[in-house]
C-alpha cells in the first residue's frame, strides 16, 4: 500500500460520513502522527510505501473514525495555543474558543508579565488553561483543580511535557469550603474557569462524536440550575481574589446576559461580556 492508496481508501470509506476536506485533515494528522510525514511529504512522494507493520494502525484508525471517535482521541494528542497536549476520553478536547479566552487573559497581563501573579484554574481537564498561562506568564504561580482524578493525571503529564510547574488539586468546586485551594498566603490575582455549561436541552445541538466519547461530567449541567458552577465559582472568587483581581469565564453562548447578571448580583462591580470569533457570547471578565 502506498500513501496515495491509503488516502484513496480513507476517502472511499469515510466520505459517506464526513466532508471530503475533513477526511483529508484526518489523513494528514494520521500520517504525521504515525509516519512523521507532513502534507508536503505526501504531495512530493505520494507513492511512498506504507510499511506492512504500520498498516494495522491505519485500519484501526479508519474503523474508529467510522464510529465517530474524535481524531484527537485516536492519536491521543492535540495542539492548544501552540502547545502539544495529551488527551484521553477522561478529558475534554480543548476548543479554539478557549484559546481566545487564554489570549484575552495573557494580553491583559502583558504589563505584569514579570510579576509573580497567583492564578487558579477551576475545572482544568487536560490542563490546557493553566499550562498555557504558565508557559506565557513564566513568573506566575499557577494552581488548578478538577473533580476527576483521571483528568488530573493527564494534566500532570501535560505540565511535565510542556516543562511548566502547576500545582494540581483534586476536589469538587461545588464543595469548595472543604477544599484546600488556597496554598499561598496571598489571595489570587486571577481565577479562571471553563466549567460545564451545556444544558441537557441543548444535547441535540452537540455532535454525535462529542456525545459518545467526551466526558459528560465536564460538559453538561441540569436545565433547572444551568449556572450552578458560575454561582459557586463566583462566590469562591469573592473570598479568594485580591481587590483588583480578575475573574474569567468561558460561558454558554445562550446564557450571556443571565451569567453577567448573576456575577453582578453576587458582588462584582465590573463585568465585561465578549463574543468569540464566530460572533457568539463566549467569555466574561469580572472585577470588584
Amino acid at each position: 500500500m502506498t500513501l496515495n492508496d491509503l488516502k484513496i481508501k480513507m476517502q472511499s470509506v469515510l466520505s459517506v460520513m464526513y466532508e471530503f476536506t475533513e477526511v483529508d485533515s484526518f489523513y494528514y494528522i494520521l500520517i504525521d502522527y504515525k509516519l512523521n510525514l507532513s502534507k508536503m511529504d505526501f504531495l512530493m512522494n505520494p507513492n511512498t510505501i506504507v510499511l506492512e507493520v504500520d498498516v494495522p494502525f491505519f485500519e484501526s484508525a479508519i474503523e474508529k473514525l467510522k464510529k465517530e471517535q474524535p481524531i484527537q482521541y485516536i492519536v491521543g494528542e492535540t495542539e492548544f495555543y501552540g502547545l502539544p497536549f495529551k488527551v484521553t476520553e477522561s478529558t475534554l478536547i480543548p476548543r479554539p474558543e478557549t484559546e481566545e479566552l487564554i489570549d484575552w487573559i495573557i494580553k491583559d497581563q502583558l504589563e505584569f508579565i514579570n510579576d509573580q501573579l497567583l492564578i487558579l484554574d477551576i475545572g482544568t481537564g487536560s490542563g490546557c488553561i493553566p499550562i498555557s498561562l504558565a508557559k506565557n506568564l513564566p513568573k506566575a504561580k499557577v494552581s488548578a483543580v478538577d473533580i476527576s482524578e483521571e483528568a488530573l493525571k493527564i494534566a500532570k503529564e501535560n505540565a511535565d511535557s510542556n516543562k511548566v510547574e502547576v500545582r494540581f488539586i483534586h476536589g469538587d468546586i461545588l464543595r469548595h469550603a472543604e477544599l484546600d485551594l488556597v496554598s499561598h498566603k496571598d489571595k489570587y490575582d486571577i481565577i479562571v474557569s471553563n466549567p460545564p455549561y451545556v444544558r441537557n436541552l441543548e444535547k441535540q445541538e452537540i455532535k454525535k462524536n462529542v456525545l459518545a466519547h467526551e466526558p459528560h461530567l465536564a460538559l453538561f449541567v441540569e436545565d433547572d440550575d444551568a449556572l450552578i458552577f458560575y454561582r459557586k465559582i463566583t462566590e469562591f472568587a469573592l473570598e479568594h481574589l485580591k481587590k483588583d483581581g480578575m475573574l474569567y469565564f468561558e460561558i454558554n453562548q445562550y446564557l450571556g446576559k443571565q451569567t453577567v447578571e448573576l456575577i453582578r448580583d453576587l458582588g462584582f462591580s465590573t463585568v465585561e461580556l465578549r463574543k468569540d470569533m464566530s460572533g457568539n457570547d463566549r467569555m466574561i471578565k469580572a472585577r470588584f
